[in-house]
């Protein structure tokens, strides 16, 4: 396999889907090298073509970051949108290893010297190599499903740090008990970025407003009055308990 395959593969498995344009951009090389490059993919069933877009082939067997990042995307891309116009060049964010994080990572590319502290491989790399940027990797030994670190050096880097906002995520959000995930190390560290933060920004798709087959039994840290709830969908007002104090920014798909 080709050097560009490769990366063709990853880049298409990474994003769920991309347009030919945009992949060409990303590995700056030209349409025509694309579709010459895919065509082979397509026809050996590594990728699939639909609408001039190359589309991932993985099913939900695949490394849970991975599938995450192929689920809701167009939610997730809205949302990260939003992320983005709330963080200012020059700002400082914790971010955490949710998916919705990590496409709010890419598109915080855009922003520039951002002070980023974050347990997430995906994260650090994908902002680590910005100019101007200052990126601290929280963390030396990383989970084999999604690159997250959770060790006691993650918790001493992020305990260091103090930072204008942290970015979290939750699995569901209950109308009662708040924003839920499953582990709880994912409470610890998201614990430590807000201690450590002015602001705090939950990040969270429509679907984690409905009931899930797995119910996470974790409550993330009560967020304060005046931090962020990003969304793609207005909250159904069941939910005000939770969401009442929250400046709650519903983000355009």
């Amino acid at each position: 396999m080709s050097k560009y395959e490769s990366q063709i593969i990853e880049i298409v498995n990474l994003r769920g889907s991309i347009s030919v344009l945009n992949l060409a951009n990303e590995l700056q090389v030209s349409d025509q090298t694309i579709r010459r490059v895919v065509k082979p993919l397509v026809e050996r069933g590594d990728i699939s073509k639909v609408h001039g877009a190359l589309v991932s082939n993985r099913s939900a067997l695949d490394p849970p970051f991975l599938a995450r990042m192929s689920q809701n995307r167009t939610a997730k891309i809205a949302i990260a949108r939003e992320v983005a116009r709330l963080v200012k060049d020059g700002d400082s964010i914790a971010i955490d290893t949710g998916s919705t994080s990590a496409f709010a990572a890419q598109a915080l590319r855009e922003r520039k010297n951002l002070t980023v502290v974050t347990n997430s491989a995906f994260v650090a790399s994908t902002l680590a190599m910005i100019p101007g940027n200052n990126v601290s990797m929280a963390g030396t030994q990383l989970r084999d499903h999604d690159g997250a670190a959770f060790d006691r050096s993650a918790f001493e880097v992020i305990e260091r740090m103090q930072v204008d906002y942290a970015l979290l995520s939750a699995s569901v959000v209950d109308a009662q008990k708040g924003f839920l995930v499953h582990e709880q190390c994912e409470v610890d560290i998201a614990t430590a970025m807000m201690r450590n933060a002015t602001r705090t920004i939950m990040a969270v798709d429509a679907s984690k407003f409905s009931p899930q087959d797995r119910r996470p039994a974790m409550r993330q840290p009560n967020l304060r009055s005046g931090d962020f709830l990003v969304t793609d969908r207005p909250v159904d007002a069941g939910f005000e308990k939770v969401t009442s104090s929250l400046n709650i920014i519903v983000a355009q798909g």
